[in-house]
């Protein structure tokens, strides 16, 4: 790809991103889980958008995982336990403008596994 259809294609994720926010936010009680991968990493966070404060978090470079299907269904389980652990069971998934497929599809459907409502 050249450098114009990179630039393009990121503009468009974020014009994508910014229509998936106009539309959901989250609180103490349905804090939203957003999410970011890379092609080395992949992160998730649930955030109260009212008081603009992360309320869990998991990245896989700590957890020593990469962002591929396998490690991140890890990845979710441990997210799950955090959210556990904050009395969290239910989220809005906020998917950051990626497609919900892939990586994203695998750690959604892992929480989801998990016990996690959205």
């Amino acid at each position: 790809m050249t450098a114009r259809n990179l630039k393009t294609k990121a503009n468009k994720r974020v014009q994508r991103k910014r229509r998936i926010r106009a539309k959901i936010s989250g609180s103490e009680t349905l804090p939203r889980v957003s999410v970011f991968r890379s092609n080395r990493y992949f992160s998730a966070q649930a955030i109260n958008d009212d008081t603009a404060t992360t309320l869990a978090s998991v990245h896989s470079k700590a957890s020593g995982l990469k962002a591929n299907k396998t490690d991140v269904v890890k990845l979710a389980e441990q997210f799950a336990a955090n959210l556990k652990a904050a009395n969290i069971t239910e989220v809005v998934f906020d998917r950051n403008g990626y497609q919900y497929h892939g990586v994203v599809a695998a750690f959604g459907d892992a929480l989801r596994a998990n016990e996690i409502k959205f």
